[in-house]
């Protein structure tokens, strides 16, 4: 897919901007746009994001940053409490069954990352948890108040949170429903880097041209070896990382790697 044809997905969306070759080349921005929901998650803004991302699929992407707009000054609230509350308990299931957005961010092939420019709660947070790595404005907060609703996370908080952060902080977490800034959510591991507001940008930027620079093979090879460690054993993840090196060591992108290494020059990579 070529990258008018990326950019014209959203054409008739209404909640999600695609913005292509942004921050840099061969990245894909796709920004969540409801400033006056502060971009709380509905049905349309979760259908829209699920096709965007099946769309940059397709695309010679090599990497996925997803934010809030500007004028929405946040990342996502949260759930659009006022939709869920019209759905019964089946239609809330047939709703938000998995795959859902979070799922597909997580298992997308590219590598993807949060840049998280304000308030991440509940499913915001949960967005955030989906994607692989995190880079907050300072003037971000984060937390799950889906507790004080008579809930509890439903969109993978309760496992995803864990895995970073330990079962004891996120208990504390989820069971108090409090927010805790930038600097907590970088101590306790939650996010891997913070920025100041006016330099948020430049710092994603930073990270994404550093990724985007390399083989998207390999780059999604990368990706399933580090997921598996938190879902097999060392024995087996090992395994499974030997037979994905293989597969990269297969493939033209690792041929060109080596050659242009050797001739001591920029490689071309072409994602085969």
């Amino acid at each position: 897919m070529s990258s008018n044809d990326l950019a014209a997905t959203d054409a008739n969306f209404e909640h999600v901007r695609v913005e292509v070759d942004q921050p840099v080349e061969h990245a894909v921005t796709i920004v969540f746009d409801r400033p006056e929901a502060r971009n709380a998650m509905n049905a349309t803004l979760n259908a829209e994001a699920e096709q965007a991302l099946e769309a940059i699929e397709d695309s010679r992407a090599r990497v996925i940053v997803l934010t809030g707009s500007d004028e929405a000054s946040t990342f996502v609230a949260g759930a659009d409490v006022a939709e869920m509350k019209k759905r019964t308990p089946l239609e809330q299931r047939s709703e938000r069954r998995p795959p859902r957005l979070y799922e597909r961010i997580e298992n997308h092939p590219l590598p993807t990352v949060a840049q998280i420019n304000g308030h991440a709660l509940g499913g915001g947070c949960e967005l955030a948890l989906a994607c692989d790595v995190r880079i907050a404005s300072a003037d971000s907060l984060f937390g799950f108040p889906e507790i004080t609703l008579g809930l509890i996370p439903g969109g993978g908080g309760t496992q995803r949170l864990p895995r970073l952060v330990g079962q004891g902080k996120a208990m504390e977490l989820v069971l108090s429903g409090d927010m805790i800034d930038a600097a907590e959510a970088a101590e306790i591991k939650l996010i891997e880097r913070v920025a100041d507001p006016d330099t948020l940008n430049e710092a994603v930027t930073e990270f994404v041209e550093a990724v985007a620079a390399n083989s998207p093979v390999a780059l999604s090879y990368a990706k399933q070896a580090i997921q598996a460690s938190s879902r097999m054993g060392l024995s087996e993840g090992v395994e499974h990382e030997f037979e994905l090196f293989i597969g990269a060591f297969s493939s033209d992108d690792a041929s060109e790697g080596i050659a242009a290494f050797t001739e001591d020059r920029e490689p071309e990579w072409t994602g085969r």
